[in-house]
């Protein structure tokens, strides 16, 4: 069953503002009552509470707070699953060893969606650009382009001071493109952030580089204000409208690349990076001489590392590019980074020395020379053409170096196999 959401900005009234702002209100403080009645249960009598629990209890708030109630039930059932998802995932850490992180308190201001879990509601009117919200109105919806499958629920979030509504769509039909006869490989770095096996190197736009005095302005503006007044709060959203201005730049170039590559590709290669360990804070050395002291560990230049990763938006570039590659029958094969950039494309040889200038591939076997990312990239294609023949039991491996072959069996994700 094939998942879409579809993003739809919407107007409301003043009216309907302050009913949309009242909602988040109630629905922060019943979060907020849920948390505190899981946690009393299980401190006080050693009970866990369920969601479906805490859902048979929803009808006594009609007298109660009836207020909570005025948008239906279904708003309200969206809360507690959202805390039931929160419990959830921190289950889930404790089992594998991470840093749990138990759910906690919401303050308002920090509340900013309502979720719709099922199809009680509300009511998308394409025709009549609408979007029918019950206990809100009809708020009028920028309707720009038409859903696809069967409307199953909706999440209405404020970001500043504009409205949003994602709906979340089921059976979306899928979009297959005719078959191109190309593949590539891509290489995901700092400085250029897309290398392609064709030889084509894409930089980065760096937007968070790109508007860092301005935040920096903006932020320092936000420390000089008092803490309470109407200066700091405005101050306040000026800072979180640029910081949404640079997450909305990144997403549209990542839209735009994912797009080009799924259109132009039959089959795209990538390394599967681990974000996580790669943004991790340098370990402390302390000084054997001196207890007390702490050696150079590299933390600054480390921490500027970590802000061009972010900003690379990698993550973000391969999650778009799974579902298009998915809706359009394309394949998107992911294998194991290691040493495809320390490995020579011609003869295979794997030596640190390759690699004495960083943009510079030379190999010190067979004196090959190429772009350092771009040798990368058809490294990392060849890899993934390797995994997916053995992965489809088809005819012999191509002709690949055993380093190459072993890394590409050890990892790798294949999506939406196509008929070429």
């Amino acid at each position: 069953m094939r998942c879409r959401t579809y993003r739809y900005r919407l107007h409301p009234t003043l009216r309907q503002t302050q009913a949309l702002t009242r909602q988040l209100r109630y629905q922060c403080e019943l979060y907020n009552a849920a948390l505190e009645e899981r946690k009393g249960a299980w401190n006080w009598e050693k009970r866990s509470v369920t969601y479906f629990d805490q859902c048979k209890t929803l009808t006594g708030l009609i007298d109660v707070r009836p207020e909570v109630l005025s948008s239906g039930v279904t708003l309200c059932r969206g809360t507690l699953k959202r805390l039931d998802g929160a419990f959830a995932s921190f289950y889930r850490r404790v089992g594998t060893g991470e840093n749990p992180g138990f759910p906690r308190f919401k303050w308002t201001r920090r509340w900013d969606s309502l979720e719709w879990q099922d199809r009680s509601g509300w009511t998308v009117k394409g025709a009549e650009r609408r979007l029918r919200l019950l206990g809100i109105g009809e708020v009028k919806m920028n309707y720009h382009r038409p859903l696809t499958g069967v409307p199953k629920a909706i999440t209405v979030k404020r970001e500043g001071a504009k409205w949003w509504v994602n709906v979340r769509c089921v059976d979306v039909p899928a979009s297959l493109l005719a078959p191109t006869g190309r593949e590539v490989g891509v290489d995901l770095g700092v400085v250029n952030l897309v290398a392609l096996s064709d030889g084509e190197l894409i930089e980065g736009s760096r937007f968070a580089a790109r508007s860092s005095e301005r935040l920096a302005n903006a932020q320092r503006r936000l420390a000089k204000k008092q803490r309470g007044s109407d200066r700091r709060s405005r101050q306040v959203q000026e800072v979180a409208r640029l910081h949404r201005k640079v997450r909305q730049q990144r997403m549209n170039a990542a839209h735009q690349l994912s797009r080009r590559l799924v259109n132009e590709f039959d089959l795209i290669v990538l390394e599967d990076l681990k974000i996580t360990p790669m943004v991790a804070r340098p370990r402390v050395k302390p000084d054997p001489r001196n207890p007390s002291d702490f050696l150079a560990n590299g933390a600054a230049k480390k921490a500027v590392l970590n802000r061009s990763i972010h900003d690379a938006g990698r993550g973000q570039l391969r999650s778009l590019l799974s579902y298009k590659a998915e809706s359009a029958g394309r394949t998107v094969v992911v294998v194991n980074p290691r040493h495809t950039s320390l490995t020579c494309y011609q003869c295979g040889h794997v030596d640190q020395k390759n690699r004495v200038i960083q943009a510079v591939f030379r190999c010190c076997s067979c004196g090959h020379e190429d772009h350092a990312d771009s040798n990368a990239a058809l490294n990392i294609l060849r890899a993934g053409r390797a995994r997916l023949a053995s992965a489809s039991d088809g005819p012999n491996l191509p002709t690949t170096p055993s380093n190459l072959t072993r890394w590409a069996c050890s990892v790798t994700t294949v999506s939406s196999l196509p008929a070429f």
